[in-house]
């Protein structure tokens, strides 16, 4: 029998699944299941008005046998199921529940007289609540079908007939509706167990494809991070460039300032200075010590504005800053990469426009665009002009623009612009996440919008719009 239900596929092969499934046949909607229980207690005992009219004197005894099966059975049934403990024994309590009215019903049938003749319409109503109303499996089902056929059939056989042919009617309808029912239990446990199967197989899959999906975010955070740090290191790299040019003028010059003043100390020191000479020498140490203190507050201001600029791209700290000076500070860090690629940079920024954001998000933002354009707008030894443009937007929003004359984005790629991995430049070491960190940025950490428009030949020009404050 256990081979034929799994067969049938009324059985699992694993008895922990068996378990489990049972656990949620016969609880699902439990609230609904109790309802209909209590539906079928009132039912039970409301036919009663059919026992008067069958057999008035045999009334009150079949109404107490109905009001006791409710009171000790029916109810004690239903309510059990709202102990917790006792859930696990729901379709045994399913079974007593159904197979106690079942068969007293055939009790009362012996009472009235010839009550037998009409006995085959109460049961198949007890049959039909119990196949559609309450979740019993097959074999329960049958179980529940032998015991109150075979209670009919024993009461039947010492009742009184009018009619002694109907007993065979009777069983054969009788029989009709226990088949029919037995095939809708069936096949409404068959439906369960396949969409119970399906549901653990979706389940075990989205587990699958959520722990696939945390290790692809985990690889995407660490490429992401890896894509700022190279950011921060090309800046490193044009800064430390940068600096060279005026600390070593510094270093040369201070050397000159050894030379001129050991020459002075021995002049001095021959007794035959002149005027001439000592004014020569002072002229050179003040234009010398001019030198150094311009080309060393050249590198005192690079070194100061990289470290604002390193610190805000390191931390995601909120504060209050104005547009101008701040940009001004962060396209300085920028210049000698550009520079150096002999690009033109134009920033355009009235003052007075003041932002409650996170500067190092926008600071990721706009050298993210400025190295982009350098890597693809302009192919290897072209120049060109990158502008950057701060404009106000009413009173709560300002855009920027980030503009190149470079050769433009192809139609084909504009829409894959901010898709992440995407690059044209892998070649080149492009690992195509500086656009998807950019859009990222603007939309998630600065709340704010992000276009781009471009036209082969003509350049490529990505519009943002931000809060002034952000939400």
């Amino acid at each position: 029998m256990h081979k034929l239900l799994i067969q049938l596929g009324l059985r699992f092969d694993d008895p922990h699944e068996e378990q489990s499934f049972v656990r949620s046949f016969t609880l699902d909607d439990l609230g609904r299941t109790q309802a209909a229980m209590v539906l079928g207690a009132f039912v039970f005992c409301s036919f009663s008005a059919m026992d008067w009219i069958l057999s008035p004197d045999a009334w009150a005894i079949a109404t107490a046998l109905r009001l006791a099966v409710a009171v000790l059975v029916l109810v004690p049934a239903t309510l059990l199921l709202s102990r917790p403990d006792a859930r696990p024994f729901a379709e045994w309590i399913y079974l007593v529940y159904c197979v106690v009215p079942g068969c007293m019903l055939s009790l009362i049938y012996v009472f009235l007289r010839p009550s037998f003749d009409h006995g085959a319409a109460g049961l198949i109503v007890v049959i039909l609540f119990v196949s559609t109303l309450l979740p019993l499996r097959v074999s329960s089902f049958g179980v529940f079908a032998v015991l109150t056929w075979t209670c009919f059939a024993l009461f039947e056989t010492i009742a009184t007939h009018d009619n002694p042919g109907l007993a065979l009617v009777n069983n054969a309808e009788i029989g009709a509706a226990y088949a029919l029912s037995l095939y809708g239990v069936g096949a409404r446990e068959f439906r369960a167990r396949r969409q119970f199967r399906t549901t653990g197989e979706l389940q075990v899959e989205k587990e699958r494809s959520e722990a696939t999906l945390a290790e692809l975010r985990a690889a995407q955070a660490q490429l992401v991070q890896a894509e700022k740090l190279a950011a921060l290191g090309q800046l490193v790299a044009g800064v430390a460039h940068e600096i060279n040019t005026p600390i070593g003028l510094a270093l040369t010059t201070s050397t000159a300032f050894d030379h001129d003043l050991a020459e002075l100390r021995r002049t001095v020191a021959s007794g035959q200075i002149r005027r001439s000479d000592l004014t020569r020498s002072v002229d050179r140490l003040s234009e010398g010590a001019g030198l150094v203190f311009a080309n060393l507050t050249r590198a005192a201001d690079l070194v100061q504005n990289f470290k604002q600029v390193a610190v805000d791209q390191a931390t995601e700290d909120r504060r209050r800053f104005e547009m101008r000076p701040w940009l001004t500070e962060l396209m300085s860090t920028l210049d000698p990469i550009l520079r150096r690629k002999g690009h033109e940079v134009r920033l355009a920024c009235p003052d007075g426009i003041l932002l409650d954001s996170y500067p190092g998000a926008l600071a990721q933002v706009v050298s993210n665009l400025a190295l982009n354009a350098v890597i693809h707008a302009f192919p290897e030894g072209r120049t060109g002009t990158l502008l950057v443009d701060v404009s106000r937007l009413g009173d709560t929003q300002i855009r920027m623009t980030v503009r190149d004359d470079g050769r433009g984005i192809p139609p084909e790629n504009r829409q894959r612009i901010f898709d992440p991995f995407f690059t044209t430049g892998r070649d080149k070491g492009s690992t195509g996440l500086g656009l998807h960190i950019v859009y990222n940025l603007v939309v998630s950490t600065l709340r704010g919008q992000i276009a781009i428009d471009s036209e082969e030949g003509v350049g490529t020009g990505v519009t943002i719009d931000l809060p002034v404050t952000v939400p």
